[in-house]
């Protein structure tokens, strides 16, 4: 995988249902937080290290998108794209709940080294293909999310103008696109495996340590 990445954007809450079974409010604009580049691990069929003793590591698989363009003001959406991959945004869930709580950032929960696993890069289809494609995880062989960009609260070109106008974009930066609803706590020993349109796209086993 090429790891000459920069910046990690990620959209939480961009499906309605994922936000209603965690019981948040449905944002009104793209919510966006980041990961730290160390974050990223390969999803190549081995071993994601991640910590057990700090409660609940819940798995969240996204579409990433990569961008191969500086964005500027009215660029195409599809022509800033130039490979997607999808992601596990893992997220420390009780720390995260802690954090609401007292209305500090999530970087701790959201941050941690291991927390985003990708799949290797494919062809980014362009958005109106895009949405014709499900993605689905597979937790021990048995489905736990299924997913399809067209059911995204903010579409693409909306996530990477704002994006763009809010923080700039450029080559090298990521964008996780948010994840629907079946999001759940990991075991020790789970096996994760990404499908797109079908086809698997990457898998790893999980260690709580």
């Amino acid at each position: 995988m090429d790891l000459n990445i920069r910046n990690i954007y990620c959209i939480g809450r961009n499906y309605r249902l994922h936000a209603l079974e965690l019981g948040n409010a449905v944002p009104e604009e793209p919510m966006v937080f980041t990961k730290p580049s160390h974050a990223v691990v390969p999803m190549d069929g081995g071993t994601v290290k991640l910590p057990g003793g700090r409660g609940a590591v819940h798995f969240e698989l996204e579409i990433v998108l990569r961008i191969g363009s500086r964005w500027e003001p009215g660029a195409d959406a599809d022509r800033c794209v130039d490979a997607m991959a999808l992601g596990l945004d893992l997220t420390l869930r009780d720390v995260q709940s802690a954090l609401k709580e007292k209305g500090h950032p999530w970087l701790d929960a959201k941050g941690f080294r291991g927390s985003a696993p990708l799949t290797g890069w494919l062809p980014y289809p362009g958005e109106a293909e895009l949405a014709k494609r499900e993605f689905v995880l597979l937790r021990n062989g048995e489905e736990a999310q299924r997913g399809n960009p067209r059911d995204m609260l903010f579409p693409i070109p909306a996530l990477i103008a704002h994006i763009g106008e809010r923080f700039g974009l450029g080559p090298g930066d990521l964008i996780f696109t948010g994840t629907p609803a079946g999001v759940a706590a990991l075991q020790d020993g789970d096996t994760l495996e990404a499908l797109w349109d079908g086809k698997p796209a990457g898998s790893c086993r999980i260690r709580l340590v």
